[in-house]
């Protein structure tokens, strides 16, 4: 794969333009958008490229990267089946201000938002968002396709089920009950 910095975004709204951010931030270009209809701001000026379900992705897009910039858990999760299926490269978006541990992981076609924290040993599975200034703590699992909203907290030894959404100042302590897991 050559070293290409240029990624495709699939969505073109307010989590989009989050994303976008992001990635100008990080040195990226944005190569076009995806989306139902061409928007009618375009703020950054990227081109429109189609809605996804009706043009060639894989001529499109070639070996550049792909993002789905959507806030929506299920729609994101069938962006990222799309773009297993036609193997094309997904990105983990990391913004520049995030401060992360270098032992935690993170998989593909995920969002670390401005100034959060993914602390120690913190695993993070695909198409997950973690917006601005969310703090994720010590040891924390955070399945597929999750959405923790800005300024979240997740105490250590957390763990978040497949497609949760959890709210912009929520504090999740350990040992709760409820839609979260601890170990």
């Amino acid at each position: 794969m050559s070293e290409s910095k240029k990624v495709y975004i699939f969505g073109y709204s307010g989590h989009a333009f989050v994303v976008i951010e992001s990635l100008l931030d990080a040195g990226y270009s944005i190569g076009g958008y995806f989306d139902f209809n061409e928007a009618t701001r375009n703020p950054y000026n990227i081109p429109y490229l189609g809605f996804e379900g009706e043009v060639d992705l894989k001529q499109i897009v070639n070996s550049d990267f792909v993002f789905p910039a959507i806030g929506d858990n299920s729609t994101r999760q069938k962006l990222v089946g799309l773009f297993e299926e036609l193997n094309l490269n997904q990105l983990t978006i990391v913004d520049p201000s995030a401060k992360i541990s270098r032992t935690a992981r993170i998989a593909g076609s995920t969002y670390i938002g401005k100034n959060a924290i993914l602390n120690a040993q913190c695993d993070v599975k695909k198409g997950v968002i973690i917006n601005s200034q969310a703090t994720i703590e010590h040891e924390c699992i955070i399945d597929d396709f999750v959405h923790i909203a800005p300024n979240a907290v997740l105490c250590g030894n957390v763990h978040v089920g497949s497609a949760t959404f959890i709210g912009a100042n929520s504090v999740i302590r350990e040992n709760q009950n409820g839609l979260f897991r601890t170990r």
